[in-house]
């Protein structure tokens, strides 16, 4: 299973990046019968982009294969595209990739699960007229 890995730098030793889109680096390990066979570390190409970065950076490691991402955060239109492809999301703990990987293979990262996507309609937020409504046209 090939996994991604928000890094701060590149290889094993780097630590884990507490963020998704605007992380330095991205990790790839292939990991078979519970041991890394393959590693490679990328730039996130996408880092320093103005707006869209998760689902830039969520389609960025969709080309590479990915079938897990281990990170510290997702932002809710990134964590949405991976799902919609079907990358599962782990959440990562303080400390290096190679400490995250280990913890992935023994099943003991938390599978992160969507949270609420802001306001929405009930919650005063858009400051709407009420039960007397505002008289702006006195």
């Amino acid at each position: 299973m090939k996994v991604a890995i928000t890094s701060n730098g590149p290889g094993l030793n780097s630590q884990i990046s507490p963020v998704f889109g605007r992380c330095p680096y991205f990790v790839f390990v292939d990991v078979e019968d519970g041991k890394v066979v393959k590693e490679e570390s990328a730039q996130n190409p996408v880092m320093m982009q103005s707006g869209g970065v998760g689902i830039a950076a969520a389609q960025f490691i969709a080309n590479k294969g990915v079938k897990a991402v281990i990170s510290g955060a997702v932002g809710p239109k990134a964590f949405a595209i991976l799902q919609q492809l079907g990358i599962k999301i782990f959440l990562g703990v303080p400390g290096s990739v190679e400490e995250n990987i280990r913890l992935f293979t023994e099943n003991k990262l938390r599978e992160a699960i969507p949270g609420p996507m802001g306001f929405g309609r009930g919650f005063g937020g858009g400051f709407g007229r009420g039960r007397r409504g505002w008289r702006w046209n006195l």
